[in-house]
């Protein structure tokens, strides 16, 4: 029992150590971010790395995401005769949850695994410490351009990913299940506010953001060894994946 305690006891203290590392991180982001706009091709660069690089995952599963909501709306909303709600729900869920969510995840699957994987690479093979060497601060160099690129690049994937999940909605309920085209668009246009998108957008930024410094703060300090690269890869997507499902349950919370 003891030995059971005094283990939790530990692995409680390593969760808080490494909270407090990467909140440190965080804040050395930030302070390093307004001298790193100056360099603007960088992070111009890491935009196209880690935002246009994933847009046909996006796009894809965006479309058939649509595609199954657009059946399975059409199937519950027959159910009770307003089959014709079906733009309204299908936007709403897009907007405030599906969009969102699903290209986080997707995010830190693509995006995010490849900035881990590169910084610590970089770090195995001493590029950073190199960089120290001669002077060039790596943070400011490598590790702040990633981190702007990748927060910068996440609301733009979700207003993509909601576009083409509306197009999939409309090709399924109004091309084939013949949902009536003016009642689908005008009821959306008539129920979704400004509210439900910037809800959806601040949802992209906040995830954006957490995806992007899980990403930059597991590669910067993985081991410099082949099996350190693959754990802080590993834990990338895992961390990226429980934090993002927590955000958003804590900011729907706080927008409702």
């Amino acid at each position: 029992m003891k030995d059971l305690l005094a283990d939790l006891l530990a692995k409680l203290r390593s969760f808080l150590e490494r909270v407090g590392a990467m909140t440190r991180f965080f804040g050395q982001l930030l302070w390093l971010s307004p001298g790193a706009l100056l360099r603007f091709r960088l992070i111009v660069e890491q935009v196209y790395n880690a935002g246009a690089l994933s847009l046909v995952i996006i796009m894809t599963c965006g479309l058939f995401v649509g595609m199954v909501l657009g059946l399975q709306g059409h199937d519950l909303l027959q159910r009770f005769g307003s089959e014709d709600s079906l733009g309204t729900g299908a936007a709403l869920a897009l907007l405030k949850e599906l969009g969102p969510v699903i290209t986080a995840l997707l995010f830190a699957g693509r995006a995010g695994t490849a900035l881990a994987s590169e910084l610590g690479l970089m770090r195995a093979t001493d590029q950073l410490s190199a960089m120290e060497i001669m002077a060039v601060d790596p943070m400011r160099r490598v590790v702040v351009p990633r981190f702007l690129g990748g927060a910068i690049s996440m609301p733009l994937l979700t207003g993509v990913f909601i576009m083409v999940g509306l197009f999939g909605v409309q090709l399924v309920g109004v091309q084939l299940l013949g949902v009536d085209q003016g009642q689908f668009w005008s009821q959306m246009r008539g129920a979704v506010e400004l509210d439900d998108i910037y809800e959806g957008l601040i949802k992209g930024v906040v995830f954006g953001i957490a995806c992007s410094l899980i990403a930059v703060f597991e590669g910067y300090n993985a081991q410099p060894t082949a099996e350190g690269v693959g754990r802080a890869t590993t834990r990338t997507v895992v961390i990226s994946a429980v934090v993002t499902l927590v955000l958003d349950y804590i900011l729907t919370a706080l927008m409702l």
